[in-house]
């Protein structure tokens, strides 16, 4: 009586380990899942899918753009330079294709600037040149069909200087209030008298501000 009191007993103290046993597996993928959850609310930004990652890049690529992209909502400008390929006439002096020149909102044609929108703008012109004897005129014009003469002039500067070895520099430089295909080229006495070595020496442009 004893004996099978004793088998029953270790009997159920065997089942009861059972099922403690497979209770504990049962909860643990599931303590795991809820664990893995929690760190995924604490930590949203963090993720194995490669999209996450590659979406936030992509825009950030496509916003890194350089300052001197030209888009619709830029302002005007333009800046044009010589250069031994510049074409001078006998008085308007002519720029060169090839260099560094920027050109947005603006055209260029046959030594002009070509206004495309109505507005103020600072316009600018540099000449390095060789001295003589002479009188050098360095003049900025404007060409609008809204002028009887068709011409005005809008800056001027003349060097007065003796013959030497150095060359002279004139700047020229305002602001004015320019229209829809007005025309801006520049003048000198005489082109045959500018420097043509550095290209840089030689800058004419101008930009809405």
């Amino acid at each position: 009586m004893l004996v099978s009191v004793a088998l029953t007993g270790l009997i159920l103290e065997a089942l009861l380990i059972f099922y403690l046993h497979s209770n504990h597996f049962e909860q643990t993928p599931s303590t795991s899942h809820s664990k893995l959850t929690a760190e995924k609310k604490a930590s949203p930004h963090i993720s194995t899918h490669h999209s996450s990652v590659s979406k936030p890049l992509t825009r950030l690529l496509e916003k890194k753009r350089s300052p001197h992209t030209c888009t619709p909502d830029s302002k005007p400008v333009a800046r044009l330079i010589g250069g031994k390929d510049a074409t001078h006439g006998k008085s308007v002096v002519g720029w060169s294709l090839i260099s560094g020149n920027l050109l947005c909102g603006m055209d260029y044609k046959n030594g002009s600037l070509l206004i495309r929108r109505e507005g103020f703008y600072f316009v600018y012109s540099k000449l390095s040149f060789h001295k003589s004897a002479t009188t050098f005129h360095h003049t900025v014009v404007k060409r609008t069909r809204r002028h009887p003469g068709g011409t005005v002039p809008l800056l001027q500067a003349r060097e007065f200087s003796s013959a030497d070895k150095n060359n002279g520099n004139t700047f020229l430089g305002g602001v004015f209030h320019l229209l829809k295909d007005d025309a801006l080229f520049v003048k000198v006495s005489d082109t045959s008298k500018i420097v043509q070595v550095i290209a840089h020496e030689n800058v004419f442009g101008a930009f809405m501000i």
